[in-house]
């Protein structure tokens, strides 16, 4: 028998009742664990390590690790966040403490949701590594769209293509060529494979320094790199699925870990899609860090680089100074974002 498809009115409610399930469970919980003045010890520093539905774990200055409530004036805790917090007299029910505030941000890095609107997925970030994979494709596409939000973010990207051991040697060639696209205008790029080992030793090296984050769609390789790098955390791994070509989801909360080499590396959960209808079309342009030299040339202000006469990026890529594949990308980000619009407002009348 053929499973039944759900309508979005469906999932939007199923999804409705989840989150009311989860609410009165942090309403249960928060209830419960009434953490009185007396019972708390002085305000400290700690960063977020892993951040769950309703509670959060902390690093204290000594490296240890405690379980959180969160107050309920708290917006929105995540990994990477730099917090006040105070540590309990004694643990309630598994429960070391509570986050009273988080500190400003250097910069976030969220991606939108049809449901709760822009979800910041991380914060206090130093580089993003946008992990690719040759299965079952290399997408410039999907790569465009992380550097997007990479560049809007201010926040510096390297391009991870993963699984190489799978590539012949005219693949290779390709998949070098399709990489220079994006080294000509000054992103860093790396070919790796944590099953055969290959350039995993500058992957270690680049990590390193500061904070880094691994974003990419799911089956691309993020937790089998972790397992390589961390091989102690030995995180859950995914196979990429015969029927859909695409990965299961193998990390259901975000995590920082600390690297022996030094540095960090938070892993996100697996986006499959990185929508960009939360931006508008100047700050997709804006994403592409080529365009920069010639845009406010154009004959026209409100030039839409399509077809217009007098467009200074058409003209640019006739020229060879911007590359056909990018342009193209770029136009599909517009017109997807304006289709992710368009279906997000029909849900919002269907909500109301």
């Amino acid at each position: 028998m053929t499973k039944r498809k759900l309508t979005q009115n469906q999932k939007r409610r199923i999804h409705s009742n989840n989150v009311k399930a989860l609410d009165r469970h942090h309403r249960r919980v928060k209830k419960e664990i009434d953490w009185q003045e007396e019972m708390l010890g002085d305000t400290q520093d700690g960063v977020v390590v892993t951040r769950y539905s309703i509670h959060a774990d902390v690093e204290n200055s000594q490296g240890e690790i405690f379980r959180c409530n969160l107050r309920r004036t708290l917006a929105n805790v995540v990994v990477g966040d730099h917090v006040v917090w105070r540590r309990g007299h004694e643990k309630l029910q598994g429960i070391s403490g509570v986050i009273e505030a988080i500190k400003p941000r250097e910069n976030e890095i969220a991606r939108p949701d049809y449901y709760d609107g822009l979800k910041v997925m991380a914060s206090n970030i130093d580089r993003i590594i946008i992990v690719s994979s040759v299965l079952p494709a290399l997408s410039l596409n999907i790569i465009d769209r992380y550097l997007v939000i990479c560049e809007n973010a201010n926040i510096p990207a390297v391009i991870l293509l993963n699984k190489v051991d799978l590539l012949t040697d005219e693949q290779w060639r390709e998949a070098e060529e399709q990489l220079e696209i994006y080294r000509k205008i000054g992103y860093e790029t790396l070919m790796i494979s944590a099953i055969s080992g290959k350039n995993m030793e500058k992957l270690t090296a680049l990590l390193a320094d500061g904070t880094s984050i691994f974003v990419g769609q799911s089956g691309v390789g993020k937790s089998s790199l972790i397992n390589y790098i961390l091989p102690e955390v030995n995180a859950q791994t995914g196979e990429i699925s015969e029927t859909s070509g695409l990965g299961q989801h193998t990390t259901t909360s975000s995590r920082l870990y600390h690297l022996p080499q030094g540095g960090n590396l938070i892993d996100s959960p697996g986006i499959r899609e990185f929508g960009l209808w939360h931006l508008e079309p100047a700050q997709i342009t804006n994403g592409y860090r080529e365009f920069q030299y010639f845009l406010g040339t154009c004959k026209f202000r409100d030039c839409k680089h399509i077809d217009d006469p007098g467009c200074a990026l058409r003209e640019a890529v006739e020229l060879g100074k911007i590359h056909p594949v990018r342009f193209d990308n770029y136009h599909r980000l517009i017109s997807s974002r304006e289709e992710n619009k368009s279906q997000r407002h029909f849900m919002e009348q269907d909500i109301r």
